[in-house]
């Protein structure tokens, strides 16, 4: 069975809404405006991570911002992203033209526990807000990896909303990467 892993930027206020400023949020773009910095590590996280998915799992919002961008790019992360087998659940979109790129339609949680069900291995969620909600919801999330950002906005949608109950859960792993935490926690399932 697949392992359902979400993987945000965050800030230390918990907003992960618009971090690269390209969806019209007033505060969006803070990624960027944290300052300058050697973003060596936080890259290295990235690619171990794609290195190590079966799949990824994306909104199409997400989807559709991030074919955009890595069809022509270069090096190792986009090699690995371009021929990973990619899911994107919308209901409006028919043909998506990212290699490798399959469209879940229907019922969202019942497509994603197919597909948790007969995939083995990782299968990552980066962005996809109302996707990760959905899932956080329905208790089909595994694994949270937060890159936290040493910014607070004091506005913005944050991961967890009042559709998310209460949820437990237990550190895995935290280190510092360049100048931002990275910090892993497991969804602890009712016994």
């Amino acid at each position: 069975m697949g392992r359902i892993i979400i993987s945000e930027n965050i800030t230390v206020d918990g907003v992960v809404e618009d971090p690269a400023g390209v969806e019209g949020f007033r505060l969006g773009g803070w990624v960027g405006r944290v300052g300058d910095r050697d973003r060596a590590g936080a890259a290295k996280i990235l690619l171990d991570e794609h290195l190590d998915a079966e799949v990824l799992l994306q909104g199409r919002r997400t989807f559709e911002f991030l074919a955009a961008r890595w069809p022509s790019r270069t090096g190792e992360l986009a090699d690995r992203m371009n021929s990973m087998p990619k899911y994107v659940v919308s209901s409006t979109l028919e043909d998506p033209d990212w290699n490798n790129s399959t469209v879940l339609r229907g019922d969202v949680v019942s497509e994603v526990s197919n597909l948790r069900k007969n995939l083995n291995g990782e299968i990552v969620v980066a962005g996809s807000l109302r996707l990760v909600r959905t899932l956080i919801e329905h208790g089909l999330v595994d694994e949270l990896r937060l890159m936290v950002y040493p910014v607070v906005l004091g506005a913005g949608a944050r991961l967890f909303d009042e559709r998310s109950g209460e949820k437990s859960v237990r550190l895995l792993d935290t280190r510092t990467v360049d100048d931002l935490a990275y910090v892993t926690y497991e969804i602890v399932r009712a016994a």
